[in-house]
């Protein structure tokens, strides 16, 4: 076995040694459980058999227990969802080991080796051992290419081997879909099955196994349908669908009323998966359903749960046909960490924390404004509908804000709700967009947001939508920085309504408030004030615009502390986190243009994560630059040494005069070098403020920013500041640049910036890949 490349894991035992281990670790007694005679005395085995026996070892009911327990924690590991991008065919939840799980409990309950001995004792249906033994051969068939192609043993679904996978079965790409998402699509929904399965049958086993005697059934308050047996809800009768198909519904709303039930019994499970067919056009128009359905989203609790329970049964994509169609749906991306449907659902989750006081440490002001909010079911129907119309080709948005209002009025809504909910769904990512890709120190883009919200309860709807949803988008992705944007655009757009639309606030007004806060934290810092004066003579008004006081404070207390003689760069990091929790890091240097370039690529190698600039032009020739920073994974910097050795590394870096900008030897993640992303660069004209904008969408990488900055130097294009956004394994950088006089850019000149930067960034891309 070793010799043609099996992992073998083996040991010598007694039968004594047998019983000790297995009663020590339920994992060695679940091994033993399957020992098979190779070659030797069988007596031998059957001795160790009867040794291990439920008499002896580990009784039917703590094997059972200590299983679960078992199943529990692992699903944790897996963050309770089938859904991750890279699933583990074999560990994670829907997988092969819930298969397993289920077979060893049912082998030490009644000695059954197969899915057809279960369905002797009535725990399954032929039809059932027909669809879990199809589930499994496409699961071991899966796993088994897996090990083909990687030539070792490989249980994760990981994204280099997923689009190989699709081709190797056949899968090709369509219109909307491309073969991988298919694929997926196709291994989600079987692990959503085997998960159903997974609870069914441990339901049955718990039933049959934990249950003392025949426990006596128990009527329950409000309903006829349905009554309580050992803590589990059952229906009364077997025909209760046929008789009153409005109990598919009823049965989530009476989970809801009594949250001392504990689940739904096996035989109840099995009525509801073999009635959907209930669930059709004429239920989904009926009245009562409508009333039934909006209980649940008005319910005081397990709102999430019951949606979810209702996902897995199969019962919410029949009610909501477009939920059905994205139930397992994926985007081959890095940006978007579960399918669709996964995603919905904790979209709805995170708003339902913000609901309960028990989560308001994890998001107070979010939570404050949404027990505020006149009919919370407004803000889960559109978190329900915000992505359902993905994959049907055109504008998702557009498409579910359609599907959402036709929907909220058939359940009866108002006509001012169902609007809110569709106006919601259409426009669910422009704060986001704005926040992050948008100068919101700039009084117009405020206003034009503003306008766009219109007043405080859409404004107030769209925020807590919108963290909910970047939060459940991907939780890798989520930092204090981008939660401190939404909350300064939520905070300027409430002002600007608060003002009233037609007289927004100008930009003299926003520089007099700004400069009035700065000037009395420098006198409390005792900062002289011919000081102030002499400093933010060389400043911008922009400058003051697009910093906050305590920021302007800060710069103008280290430049008044300098020699204005002494041309030497200066380097500082900001002891205390500032905007959500970033750390700053300014940079001060004297006719140094290509300091961006340098200071980033030190940054960056540095492991840090450089999600804002700020560059200012001073009046003496210098240059004024501020970067917001995070560590690599996302959270903010706080070990003092840390701090030392970033401005001491970067002072090192930026004071060197003829060397090029350092290299950034640090690699991609392995995922984002799955994926090529082509370099598009887009220009618009913001004569406003006197510069030309410039999005740029490239491959994200550790040194780009650098790249992008020894482009701007080599062209001779001044750059003004930068808002960094990245969405998975792409860049979505937004650019403010003049000329070397401070003019918009020409056309001509974005043309030959445009193709010198897509000539180094593909160029470097490419050679990145290939290595």
């Amino acid at each position: 076995l070793w010799d043609i490349g099996l992992e073998v894991g083996h040991s010598v035992r007694t039968i004594d040694d047998c019983r000790r281990e297995a009663l020590a670790d339920v994992s060695v007694a679940t091994t033993l459980l399957e020992a098979r005679l190779l070659t030797g005395p069988p007596q031998m085995l059957e001795a160790m058999q009867r040794a291990l026996a439920p008499d002896r070892v580990w009784s039917e009911r703590d094997f059972f227990e200590a299983k679960v327990r078992e199943q529990r924690d692992r699903h944790h590991r897996y963050h309770d969802t089938a859904y991750n991008l890279e699933p583990n065919v074999k560990q994670s939840p829907g997988g092969l080991r819930d298969i397993h799980t289920v077979a060893w409990v049912a082998k030490r309950h009644f000695g059954t080796d197969t899915f057809e001995e279960l369905a002797v004792h009535g725990f399954l249906t032929r039809r059932e051992v027909a669809q879990l033994q199809v589930a499994q051969s496409y699961l071991w068939k899966v796993r088994f290419a897996l090990h083909v192609l990687t030539g070792r043993r490989e249980d994760r679904l990981l994204f280099d081997h997923q689009i190989k996978l699709a081709r190797q079965f056949g899968y090709e790409d369509a219109t909307y879909t491309l073969a991988v998402e298919q694929f997926m699509q196709r291994y989600y929904r079987t692990a959503m099955f085997v998960s159903l399965a997974n609870e069914l049958l441990l339901q049955h086993f718990r039933e049959a196994i934990l249950s003392t005697g025949d426990p006596q059934p128990l009527p329950l308050p409000s309903t006829r349908h349905f009554r309580e047996r050992d803590e589990y809800l059952e229906v009364t009768a077997p025909d209760v669908f046929v008789r009153q198909p409005a109990a598919l519904l009823e049965l989530f709303v009476v989970l809801q009323n009594n949250p001392q039930l504990r689940g739904v019994r096996a035989s109840t499970i099995r009525l509801v998966t073999s009635h959907l067919w209930l669930v059709d056009e004429e239920f989904r128009q009926n009245p009562r359903n409508h009333r039934l359905f909006m209980e649940i989203l008005q319910a005081p609790g397990g709102v999430t749960h019951e949606l979810r329970r209702m996902n897995l049964y199969g019962v919410l994509g029949r009610y909501i046909p477009a939920f059905g169609r994205v139930v397992g749906r994926m985007q081959y991306d890095l940006f978007h960490a579960y399918t669709v449907d996964a995603h919905t659902l904790f979209v709805v989750s995170n708003l339902r924390r913000f609901a309960l006081e028990r989560y308001d440490h994890e998001f107070p002001r979010q939570s404050q404004i949404f027990r505020s909010l006149p009919k919370p079911e407004v803000a889960y129907l559109a978190a329900l509908f915000h992505d359902l119309a993905k994959g049907r080709g055109g504008d998702h948005s557009e498409l579910g804000a359609v599907d959402a209002e036709a929907f909220c009025l058939e359940q009866g809504l108002s006509r001012y709700d169902a609007r809110l909910v569709a106006w919601l769904v259409r426009h669910h990512l422009i704060l986001s967009i704005t926040a992050q890709k948008r100068d919101i120190a700039d009084p117009q883009v405020v206003n034009e947001f503003a306008q766009l919200v219109g007043d405080q309860t859409h404004l107030d709807y769209l925020y807590v939508l919108t963290v909910a949803d970047v939060r459940g988008t991907n939780p890798r992705l989520w930092n204090s920085w981008k939660a401190s944007l939404l909350e300064q655009l939520y905070e300027r757009a409430k002002q600007a309504l608060r003002r009233g639309l037609e007289t927004p606030i100008d930009q003299e007004e926003l520089l007099a408030e700004t400069q009035a806060q700065a000037r009395e934290l420098l006198a409390a810092a005792g900062v002289a004030p011919h000081d102030v004066e002499r400093v933010w003579q060389q400043l911008t008004e922009t400058y003051f615009l697009r910093h906050a006081p305590e920021e302007i404070a800060w710069h103008t207390g280290l430049l008044a502390g300098q020699d204005p003689d002494d041309r030497a760069p200066l380097v500082a990091v900001s002891p205390t986190p500032g905007r959500g929790s970033v750390t700053a890091v300014a940079v001060y240097t004297y006719r140094r243009r290509h300091s961006f370039a340098r200071a980033t690529a030190a940054l960056d190698q540095m492991g840090l994560n450089i999600v804002d600039a700020r560059i200012t032009p001073t009046g003496d020739g210098g240059s004024l630059d501020t970067y917001f920073v995070l560590e690599e994974h996302g959270v903010a910097l706080s070990d003092p040494r840390r701090l030392d050795d970033i401005r001491t590394r970067l002072a090192q870096v930026v004071a060197e005069r003829e060397a090029p900008a350092p290299a950034v030897t640090r690699r991609a993640p392995r995922q984002v070098r799955m994926f090529s992303t082509p370099t598009q660069v887009f220009f618009s004209d913001d004569p406003a403020n006197g510069r030309t904008i410039m999005e740029l969408v490239a491959a994200d990488r550790p040194g780009l920013l650098s790249e992008i900055g020894q482009v701007l130097w080599r062209e001779r294009v001044d750059l003004h500041g930068a808002k960094i956004v990245t969405a998975g394994e792409r860049a979505e950088d937004i650019f403010y640049l003049t000329d070397e006089q401070g003019r918009l850019l020409e056309a001509a000149r974005q043309a030959l910036l445009a193709d010198a930067l897509v000539r180094a960034l593909d160029r470097r891309d490419n050679t990145a890949r290939a290595s």
